[in-house]
């Protein structure tokens, strides 16, 4: 089916398919290294060592998973990755409510939730031109718990991570990877006109909340989250009464 779209859509996508690879981040951007194009994709069943942001691990079990690379050349500077990250998340909560009819929610930056449960990882990585100090490539990687496992997750992320779909369907799981890259090049083609921030930003559910910001695992100050500005940052009105733009890093909702 996957070959059947490139062919009809005249992309020049390339795929390489991994029953089981340590992280598909790690392999795409060996590739690029190599001389890989703009638009080559690696795809696992199964990640040994998967990756999410702040050096986590992401948990991938086989066979119920999208774990997705997408190696990228865009014409950006580092500081604007981010873009990368939010399109992305917009084309996976957009592919996700089209194919299952569930509603999705976007956890500043990169998480999508379904019914309070994460059920989607979003990690950009990049590599810099030393010259230009421009990127020289990115790769985009996205890990998405398709269906819940036989044996449910792994105790330590069973009671926060969720499931697109109930039943197992190999389909469904291929429609929804080529939608996922449908929607993700709509909006890469222009990314930085931001033609997707409003739907992000509706999507953004920490917006109005009482979070904890957090640096090395700890938390260093809370406060509420105003708005979300126009190059994805948070504002955040901070207990003392100052306001503060928030545009890396991570929040917790405070749940008291």
């Amino acid at each position: 089916m996957i070959r059947e779209y490139v062919l009809n859509k005249d992309t020049n996508l390339k795929f390489e398919f991994l029953d089981s690879v340590d992280s598909t981040n790690t392999l795409a951007k060996l590739r690029a290294k190599e001389g890989a194009d703009e638009g080559y994709i690696v795809i696992a069943s199964h990640q040994t060592a998967g990756r999410g942001r702040l050096g986590r691990s992401f948990s991938s079990p086989d066979g119920t998973g999208i774990y997705m690379s997408i190696i990228l050349k865009p014409a950006l500077s580092p500081e604007k990755t981010v873009l990368i990250t939010t399109a992305a998340a917009v084309a996976v909560s957009q592919a996700i409510e089209e194919l299952s009819g569930k509603q999705t929610q976007i956890k500043w930056v990169n998480d999508i939730l379904i019914n309070g449960k994460k059920v989607c990882g979003i990690l950009t990585e990049g590599s810099i031109d030393p010259q230009s100090k421009n990127l020289d490539f990115a790769v985009l990687g996205i890990g998405i718990n398709v269906f819940r496992p036989k044996n449910d997750f792994c105790d330590e992320i069973k009671d926060i991570a969720g499931a697109v779909f109930d039943k197992y369907n190999e389909e469904i799981k291929t429609n929804l990877i080529l939608k996922i890259i449908e929607n993700f090049f709509y909006y890469y083609k222009v990314i930085e006109e931001k033609t997707f921030f409003d739907y992000y930003k509706e999507k953004c559910f920490v917006i109005g909340k009482k979070v904890n910001i957090i640096k090395n695992g700890k938390i260093i100050s809370n406060g509420e989250v105003l708005d979300l500005t126009r190059d994805f940052s948070l504002m955040i009105r901070k207990e003392s009464g100052e306001t503060e733009k928030l545009s890396s890093g991570e929040i917790s909702i405070r749940t008291i």
